[in-house]
């Protein structure tokens, strides 16, 4: 058995099974699915607090990474290539946050239906996402150099989440391609 594959010392202690972990394949493929759960949560909630220690304005995680991809590159954006680059289907969730930004003063809206609309930030969204990107690399990078190795394994860590992305992607459009009517599940019904 490889190094990798060896059991964390205590492990067998500890019980990992439920109904989405059954065999020990979906119990690994459960634990990632769990951390990364808890890993958008936490990275949401570092998105809000580094932005709140720049400027006094009120945004989930969602916003400010649209933020920062509408800055990305310096060039505009149709809403269609923010949801595609955020890998997002929701566009009046979207828009909403786009009319927040823009309210905020930090993104501009140009264009027309007819000519296309496209969204940029502003200077003043220049220099907040300027300014985030300081306080980021202070405080973040800071701690990622200071774990042995993990900077190496990041390059790995952002290919393998693409993979899953992917395989997840391709796994929602099975389900929705033989999703199937089906009557209510009977809450009094046992053992169906």
């Amino acid at each position: 058995m490889s190094k990798e594959n060896k059991p964390v010392p205590g492990s067998e202690l500890l019980d990992r099974g439920w109904h989405l972990a059954r065999t020990p394949l979906e119990i690994d493929v459960t634990e990632v699915e769990y951390a990364l759960m808890r890993s958008y949560e936490a990275f949401g909630r570092w998105q809000a607090e580094c932005l709140a220690t720049v400027i006094e304005f009120s945004a989930t995680g969602a916003e400010n990474a649209l933020l920062h991809v509408i800055r990305m590159n310096d060039r505009p954006k149709t809403i269609h290539d923010l949801a595609h680059m955020t890998n997002r289907e929701d566009i009046p969730n979207i828009q909403y946050s786009l009319r927040k930004l823009i309210k905020g003063g930090f993104v501009k809206r140009t264009g027309s239906g007819r000519t296309g609309v496209t969204y940029e930030v502003t200077p003043l969204g220049h220099r907040v996402t300027e300014r985030y990107a300081d306080i980021r690399s202070v405080l973040l990078i800071d701690a990622v150099t200071r774990v042995p190795d993990l900077a190496a394994k990041l390059a790995d860590a952002a290919h393998t989440l693409e993979l899953v992305t992917g395989i997840y992607e391709q796994a929602a459009r099975a389900a929705a391609t033989h999703r199937r009517r089906h009557p209510q599940l009977d809450p009094e019904a046992e053992g169906d």
